[in-house]
């Protein structure tokens, strides 16, 4: 069956309402958390902000996400991710909306500020990845997380511009802020009305959608677990069982794999308008758009490679596992070298945009990797592990964007060693994954 089968002439499947406002809730989440990048050029030149100063604020963000997203894939998991995203948004709507006013009074503010918008985005991905499992059969999940994974780049690609043409108007850089946040409230508002957990709980579903959702559970759960899922029970995870789930060596893969690979990712999503900003010398007013160039290509890669994914698994009947392990090693083999290239050979901004952003498409094949194995080996744990994994992935996040402040403070702007550190990183998140990962269920 396609993702919008034809045949259902005038009605739109309510999966795909639920992904659409999934797809909104990580667009307007990452644009929230992210605009401070393209902020904070402004904000570091009216306080006089050094490049440590910068770190801390930018990683911040990353001591409040590390708090909630495995209890948020818990809940999720246990009473499904409606309510628990819709709190979240609500949250980080509210803090968003609150910076201009904390960065007023002081630094220290302005970072409890941003901890707190980080409680509230952190249930975002794990609620998501539990939502994807009950809404989306296996034949549909990598292209349905694909989706959701480079919208963090299509929020980022519209907020980025959007961030500097407002930075730089008569509003000044608080106006960034107040945008973002209403969008923010309005998504929580429409999130209330038609955002659902499980597929029974959205009236008018139709039968046929219904059915082929359930009966495509059967060849994931076993028949006990899918008449429980089938029968509508809201607590369908009665008892996590962590040492089984800590026992297996594919769920390390998953965990380790992340870790990794968020050093640079975040790395990047905080520091690169910085990095055009000085090392190539963009012009100011547009560093927003040379950011969003790469991150409109991620976007339109990440989808190619799901749906290239699930036809290589589904159609040409290849391994799971080697598929997730191939695209794991085209994404980050590929960001890697592009890091490097655009450090060592680039000689003008255009060179180093256009060396950055092909490295920005191949790395969106990893997408299809970790964030898609959970759904792989334990579905009825999905949002739990991807919280897990995200949570872990937030220490090297924080340590890795406040130590990069600190490393071009002592070295004199040395963009070389940032670069390095990061490829160091994503290759030894790709020979991890590679050696420990599954693409069979494990935990049923």
């Amino acid at each position: 069956m396609a993702l919008i089968p034809a045949w259902w002439s005038g009605y739109t499947p309510k999966r795909i309402i639920t992904i659409i406002l999934c797809i909104f809730a990580v667009m307007i989440s990452y644009a929230d958390r992210t605009n401070i990048s393209i902020a904070i050029v402004y904000i570091a030149k009216e306080f006089n902000w050094n490049h440590t100063t910068q770190g801390f604020v930018l990683s911040s963000f990353y001591i409040g996400s590390f708090t909630t997203q495995v209890i948020g894939g818990a809940l999720a998991d246990k009473f499904g991710g409606r309510r628990v995203l819709g709190i979240g948004s609500t949250t980080w709507a509210l803090f968003t909306l609150l910076t201009p006013f904390f960065a007023r009074v002081n630094i220290y503010c302005l970072i409890l500020c941003r901890i707190c918008l980080g409680i509230g985005e952190g249930v975002t991905f794990p609620c998501i990845a539990s939502l994807i499992t009950k809404w989306f059969p296996p034949k549909e999940r990598s292209r349905a997380t694909s989706s959701v994974i480079v919208s963090i780049f299509i929020g980022m690609a519209i907020a980025m511009p959007i961030s500097s043409m407002l930075g730089s108007s008569q509003f000044g850089w608080e106006s960034i802020f107040w945008v973002f946040a209403i969008v923010g409230f309005i998504w929580t508002i429409i999130w209330y009305f038609y955002g659902k957990s499980y597929p029974r709980d959205y009236s008018g579903i139709s039968k046929e959608e219904l059915d082929w959702i359930l009966e495509s559970e059967s060849s994931t759960y076993s028949k006990d677990n899918l008449e429980h899922y089938q029968s509508g029970s809201r607590e369908y995870v009665h008892k996590i069982p962590w040492k089984l789930i800590f026992s297996h060596h594919e769920v390390w893969a998953i965990v380790l794999g992340e870790s990794f690979n968020c050093w640079g990712f975040f790395i990047l999503l905080n520091w690169l308008p910085i990095f055009y900003y000085e090392y190539f010398h963009v012009d100011i007013d547009l560093i927003g758009y040379y950011t969003a160039l790469a991150y409109f290509m991620y976007v339109i890669m990440g989808l190619v490679s799901g749906y290239i994914c699930d036809y290589a698994i589904h159609q040409l009947k290849i391994r799971v596992l080697t598929v997730r392990r191939s695209v794991n090693q085209i994404g980050s083999l590929g960001i890697s070298i592009s890091l490097l290239l655009a450090t060592y050979l680039a000689k003008t901004s255009f060179q180093g945009l256009l060396i950055i952003t092909i490295g920005f498409a191949l790395y969106s094949f990893q997408i299809s990797s970790t964030n898609v194995s959970p759904m792989d080996i334990a579905p009825k744990y999905a949002g739990l592990i991807a919280g897990l994994a995200y949570t872990c992935a937030t220490v090297p996040a924080f340590f890795g964007v406040a130590s990069t402040g600190w490393i071009l403070e002592i070295t004199g702007n040395d963009w070389s060693i940032i670069w390095s550190i990061c490829s160091l990183f994503y290759i030894f998140g790709m020979i991890f994954f590679g050696c420990l990962a599954g693409g069979e269920v494990i935990i049923d």
